[in-house]
């Protein structure tokens, strides 16, 4: 972990080299994680989605199935135009905004921090997760994902992130996936603690 934050050029550098310079569209490991973290979703249906960072929107657009609308952001005006190509034709709204900046009074029931945190320094997270709850919903999902392994530019890791993230008062935690590459939590708003799909739907008492 460190509180060395990323050059204010860094993103803007990526998408003038490549415009998908993660490979989202193509390497399996995104396919993977998107499927594994559409498919943790307690609920089946949302209102309202919020997706910080969508770069050019391949996890978007998965979200745009569950979701009524979805809002996403990027810092990259060529990501947001991409992204917004992509949607076209679904509810969705795009705006230049970073986890980090000052939130609008808007609020969501499902917030969706995938491949993000990390880019913050923990002091900033920290903050950042403490609006991410004041603007969730009671009863709100709230999912995040991460890659694992150590990126030495980043600020943190993956598993650092979600302990901040589990420590952040007013989330119950609701299920999680781990495997050597990726880490996914899903958290809803509470207390109490949400019950399981099946109690939910009345499989079981």
């Amino acid at each position: 972990m460190s509180d060395r934050e990323l050059p204010a050029d860094y993103f803007a550098k990526m998408y003038a080299a490549q415009s998908d310079p993660w490979d989202f569209e193509s390497r399996w490991y995104e396919q993977r994680k998107y499927a594994l973290s559409v498919a943790m979703l307690p609920k089946p249906r949302y209102r309202r989605a919020f997706e910080p960072g969508c770069s050019i929107g391949v996890l978007t657009e998965k979200l745009s199935e569950r979701c009524d609308s979805v809002l996403a952001t990027d810092i990259v005006p060529t990501a947001l135009e991409s992204a917004r190509a992509r949607l076209t034709g679904h509810d969705s709204e795009f705006r230049l905004w970073a986890l980090g900046d000052d939130w609008s009074d808007e609020t969501f029931d499902l917030v969706v921090i995938s491949e993000v945190g990390y880019y913050l320094t923990f002091e900033k997270l920290i903050e950042a997760m403490l609006q991410v709850v004041e603007h969730l919903e009671p009863g709100g999902t709230l999912l995040c994902a991460h890659w694992r392994h150590v990126v030495p530019e980043y600020p943190q890791n993956g598993d650092a992130v979600h302990s901040a993230v589990r420590q952040t008062p007013g989330l119950a935690q609701f299920a999680s996936y781990q495997d050597e590459d990726v880490l996914i939590d899903v958290f809803v708003k509470g207390p109490p603690s949400p019950p399981s799909v099946a109690r939910s739907e009345g499989l079981i008492q």
